[in-house]
């Protein structure tokens, strides 16, 4: 008997730790509420469990592969798979599996979607046509407004072929009211804070991109100017290379941080750590395709400090009227303009400082909800397949 349902086939390299990974969790999970059948095409992962869990099929599949005779064997491997299950539009949410995915759609002629999740490093034309394959989709989602503006510049895509879909944040997890006092009090004991000392936390992967060393070159000028001296500047976070925690633990202790100054390894409680945080820092270098520390920060009414560049300048408000702004913004590797940022936001009054906690919270519930995420998703799929799974999502219509 021919299933009704709409099958959508999202596919993946694998299903760890990472902003597309959970995505593709949050968009099964909306497949399904909307009367969809949900395949995960994927060599499979942590996720694995939820996403079955929240009714999604899993198919092992050597997705991660990039080798070329591989795609292209992954291909026909997929084309025959789509064909075996009804797939009526497959998702692709990485560049080796796009390549399969394009092979196997156009020659089916099914709906190609694809995600860009960031800005891809292109040097060489090579590259540049690897990376490409992202935008050749009947539709292309962008995370971010600077992202859906790359993909128009390098590729010429047309604005019509973009959808911009901000990723979205747990609103039930980073809220404010859910974080137990004891979380709290629990990660200030590990990371050695003192009562009266007050957190600036800058939560990222250990990588100079990120903008570590910026925090301990501000962190060095305020020390200097001997401001903000209860504060306690946490660096967390993990990375592959070890080489570049050794030079910043240098550069703490060269500085005269140490202790003022705090490496503390990977956060698995993020929301704890931005309720105890003061500030939070969101400082890259180079440019990130979406700000997701900024917007969990705001979420936890917790202000921010962001680099004006790429999609960060977004994922923050600011302005001329100081009664708008839910954050701060200053031109990446300015170690100078982060010092004065940091003193400025450390001085705002109690009142102040809950009044833009506020804003920061109203604003990311207003664009950055998971559920908003889903429901434009699944709108993008109505729009090549003529279902109504947006309609249905809302409970507008009932199976």
């Amino acid at each position: 008997m021919t299933d009704p349902r709409p099958t959508i086939a999202q596919i993946i390299p694998r299903l760890d730790a990472g902003g597309a990974e959970v995505t593709t969790l949050e968009v099964t999970e909306a497949i399904v509420k909307a009367g969809g059948r949900a395949l995960i095409i994927t060599e499979g992962g942590r996720l694995a469990a939820p996403i079955a869990a929240a009714g999604g099929e899993i198919i092992a599949f050597p997705a991660a592969s990039k080798n070329p005779a591989r795609i292209l064997g992954n291909g026909y491997r997929l084309r025959a798979l789509a064909q075996r299950e009804s797939v009526r539009l497959i998702h692709a949410r990485s560049r080796a599996p796009a390549w399969s995915a394009l092979i196997a759609a156009r020659s089916l002629r099914l709906p190609l979607v694809t995600t860009y999740h960031g800005a891809y490093q292109e040097r060489g034309g090579l590259k540049k046509l690897y990376n490409g394959v992202m935008a050749r989709a009947d539709v292309v989602i962008a995370n971010s407004r600077y992202t859906a503006r790359a993909i128009m510049s390098r590729y010429g895509t047309p604005e019509g072929g973009i959808a911009t879909i901000f990723r979205g944040v747990d609103l039930d997890r980073f809220a404010p009211d859910k974080v137990a006092p004891e979380r709290v009090d629990r990660l200030r004991q590990q990371w050695g804070i003192e009562a009266g000392q007050r957190v600036v936390l800058h939560a990222a992967r250990l990588t100079p991109l990120k903008g570590q060393a910026v925090v301990i070159a501000a962190a060095r000028r305020l020390a200097e100017q001997r401001l903000c001296e209860d504060c306690v500047f946490v660096l967390a976070g993990a990375g592959p290379r070890s080489g570049y925690r050794a030079a910043l633990v240098d550069k703490i202790e060269a500085a005269g941080l140490a202790g003022r100054v705090r490496l503390v390894g990977h956060l698995d409680d993020m929301p704890a750590g931005l309720a105890a945080a003061e500030l939070a820092l969101m400082v890259s270098t180079e440019p990130e395709g979406f700000g997701r520390v900024a917007v969990e920060a705001q979420a936890m009414r917790c202000p921010v400090i962001a680099s004006e560049i790429g999609a960060l300048p977004e994922a923050v408000r600011t302005g001329a009227d100081a009664a708008e702004a839910t954050g701060w913004l200053v031109q990446p590797g300015d170690a100078a303009a982060l010092a004065a940022a940091i003193a400025h936001a450390l001085t705002l009054p109690s009142a102040a400082r809950a009044a833009m906690g506020a804003r920061g919270r109203a604003f990311v519930v207003a664009h950055y909800s998971i559920t908003e995420l889903q429901r434009q998703t699944l709108a993008v799929y109505d729009r090549l397949l003529g279902t109504d799974l947006a309609l249905r999502f809302d409970g507008g219509a009932r199976t």
